[in-house]
This record gives structure tokens, C-alpha cells and sequence, in this order.
């Protein structure tokens, strides 16, 4: 497998954008050179977050998140 994550990743199983192989290999988000353990979706090349707010969620069962703009850092934690 590949060492470079892709340009788009989200957590959510139902988004076109969900690759469970990559997700496997504990991939960490720095957001404005924080990192963020709540990240439910991010894009680099557009610049932009999706965090969950707290523990809610909507009648769908997903959870409530907050888009952020500013500068992704995606990464493998494990190495």
C-alpha cells in the first residue's frame, strides 16, 4: 500500500470518499498545526475540516459536525 493519503478522506462509511484501507493504518489530521482527534471528513487541496460538535446527532444518526477552513495537514500516526 501506498504512503500517500489521499486528497479527500471521510470516516463515514455511506461517503464516496471512505477508504477503509487507509483508515486501518490510523490516520491523524493537523488542522492550523493542532491536532484534531474529532475529524469526520477532510480535502486538502480545498482547504477545509468537518468536525463532530460534541456527541450529537442528527435523525439520520450522524453525527452533528462544523466545517473549518484553513491548512490540513493529513498523516500516518504509526509511522
Amino acid at each position: 500500500m501506498s504512503d500517500i493519503l489521499p486528497d479527500r478522506l471521510s470516516v463515514d462509511p455511506d461517503s464516496p470518499f471512505h477508504d477503509a484501507e487507509v483508515l486501518q493504518r490510523d490516520v491523524g489530521v493537523r488542522f492550523k498545526g493542532e491536532d484534531k482527534t474529532n475529524v469526520e471528513e477532510y480535502c486538502v487541496s480545498e482547504g477545509w475540516v468537518r468536525l463532530a460538535v460534541g456527541k450529537g446527532v442528527d435523525r439520520r444518526g450522524k453525527a452533528l459536525t462544523v466545517k473549518l477552513q484553513g491548512p490540513v495537514e493529513p498523516y500516518f500516526r504509526n509511522g
